[in-house]
C-alpha cells in the first residue's frame, strides 16, 4: 500500500504543503499569498479554480498551471515512502513545537522542514554562527570556542555544515553539550561537504539536520541563500566569524537584519581578507564580539563563568609555547612568523625570512608533511593547531 493510504494530499495538510515545496516556480511567499487568500488552508490551493490562483498576486498562468497539474511534477506518495525509509520527518508549522518557533515569523517561512530527527520541542535559545570556507587558524579557533561556550551555556548553535567556520562551530557546540542543528542547501539525504560525513551523524545523534528541499534535491546558487535565511530566521543572534566583504556569510547577516536579529562579527587582522566582511559589519553597526560573554550581554543573559560556575578556560592558541628541538633554523623561522595565527602567502613569509620563494617551498611542503603547518584553500600557510 501507498505511504499514503487512502489519504487525498488534497485533504491533507501535511502532503498538500509536502507538494508546494516541491513544486518548481513556487516558493514560500507565493504559497503563503495563496494560502492567504483562501483562508490559511494549504489543502484548499489544490481545490481552487484557474481564475481563483489567477487572482492572487504574483500568481502567473505558468504557477497556475504547475498547481492544477501537480501530480506531472511530483508524487508525494513515494517521497513520503522515502521519508520513511531513512527515519526523516517532515515538520510543518501545524506541528506546533516541533517547528521552530522564530521561524513562524519572517516573511518567508518554509512550508516544511525535513528533519533527521524528531522529538524535538524547539524554544527560542538559538544562535546562528556562520563564515568562510576560506579560514584562517584563528577563525577556526574562534568559531570552535564561542560555539563551546555558547552550549556549555544552554544555547543550541546553528549552522550550514559548510567547509571551514561553520564545522568548527559544530563541533565545539558537540564538545560543550550540544545540541547544534545543521541546516542543508540540498536534500538531507546528500551528505555535502563528503568529509562532513561522520559529523554529520554526530549532529544526528546529538541534535538535529535540517533541510527545506525535497530528498535527492542537488545544491545550487539558489538553495544556498534560502538556507541561509533559515539560519538566520530561527536564530536569536547571527554571528559572523570570518568573511569577505562578499559570500554567503555576509548574505547570512543582511538576511537577519532584515528579520530583526541581533548581527554580531568578530574582527580580525586589518590586513587579511577574511576579515573585511566582518570589519564592514562591525563599522555599519553590528556588535563587536571577542568572546561569548559579549554575545550574552546583548541577549540579556548572564556571563558564561557565571552559568558554569567556574572560569572560563583560556582561548586556544595557534602554537605549542615550545617548538619541537628538532626544528632547523629556517622552520623556526617560519614558524614564529606565523604565530599568532597568522596565515601568510608564499611571497609575504618570503618577506619576512629573507629567503628566495624556491627555497621555502621545499621547507614548506616538509613542514606540510610533518603537520607542522597547512595549506589554506586560498594558498596561504597557518601553522597547525
Amino acid at each position: 500500500m501507498s505511504a499514503l493510504g487512502n489519504t487525498s494530499p488534497l485533504k491533507d495538510a501535511r502532503t498538500a504543503r509536502l507538494v508546494l515545496n516541491a513544486l518548481p516556480g513556487i516558493g514560500p511567499v507565493s504559497s503563503r499569498r495563496l494560502m492567504d487568500a483562501l483562508g490559511g488552508d494549504p489543502t484548499a490551493i489544490f481545490h481552487a479554480a484557474r481564475a481563483q490562483l489567477l487572482a492572487v498576486k504574483g500568481v502567473g498562468e505558468t504557477m497556475a498551471d504547475n498547481i492544477l497539474g501537480w501530480r506531472k511534477h511530483f508524487d508525494p506518495a513515494r517521497e513520503l515512502e522515502k521519508i520513511a525509509v531513512r527515519g526523516v520527518h517532515f515538520v510543518i508549522p501545524e506541528d506546533g513545537d516541533a517547528y521552530p518557533p522564530l521561524l513562524r515569523q519572517i516573511y518567508d517561512p518554509p512550508l516544511g522542514l525535513y528533519a533527521s530527527a524528531g522529538g524535538f520541542s524547539w524554544g527560542e535559545r538559538c544562535v546562528g554562527i556562520v563564515g568562510s570556507r576560506f579560514h584562517t587558524a584563528y577563525g577556526r579557533q574562534m568559531a570552535h570556542l564561542l560555539s563551546r561556550e555558547l552550549a556549555a551555556s544552554g544555547w543550541c548553535v546553528v549552522s550550514g555544515l559548510a567547509r571551514g567556520i561553520d564545522t568548527a562551530a559544530h563541533k565545539g557546540a558537540l564538545e560543550g553539550g550540544g545540541p547544534t542543528v545543521a541546516v542543508l542547501g540540498c536534500g538531507l539525504d546528500i551528505i555535502y561537504p563528503p568529509e562532513n560525513y561522520d559529523l554529520y551523524q554526530r549532529i544526528v545523534a546529538q541534535g538535529v539536520v535540517f533541510s527545506e528541499f525535497f530528498l535527492g534535491r542537488q545544491a545550487d546558487k539558489l538553495t544556498f541563500p534560502m538556507r541561509n535565511r533559515i539560519i538566520s530566521g530561527m536564530s536569536r543572534a547571527v554571528v559572523i566569524v570570518e568573511s569577505d566583504e562578499s559570500g554567503g556569510s555576509m548574505i547570512t547577516a543582511r538576511l537577519a537584519t532584515e528579520q530583526d536579529r541581533l548581527v554580531c562579527a568578530v574582527p580580525g587582522r586589518a590586513d587579511q581578507r577574511t576579515s573585511r566582511g566582518c570589519h564592514a559589519l562591525i563599522r555599519d553597526g553590528a556588535t563587536l564580539v571577542t568572546c561569548v560573554d559579549d554575545i550574552l550581554a546583548e541577549l540579556g543573559e548572564a556571563p558564561a563563568r557565571a552559568v558554569a560556575g567556574k572560569e572560563k578556560p583560556d582561548a586556544p592558541v595557534s602554537l605549542p609555547k615550545v617548538f619541537p628541538a628538532s626544528l632547523g633554523p629556517l622552520e623556526l623561522q617560519i614558524l614564529q612568523s606565523l604565530s599568532g595565527g597568522m596565515a601568510l602567502s608564499l611571497d609575504a613569509l618570503a618577506e619576512q625570512t629573507a629567503q628566495p620563494v624556491s627555497t621555502l617551498s621545499g621547507t614548506l611542503l616538509m613542514m606540510e608533511l610533518d603537520r607542522l603547518v597547512v595549506k589554506t584553500a586560498d594558498g596561504c600557510f597557518e601553522a597547525s593547531s
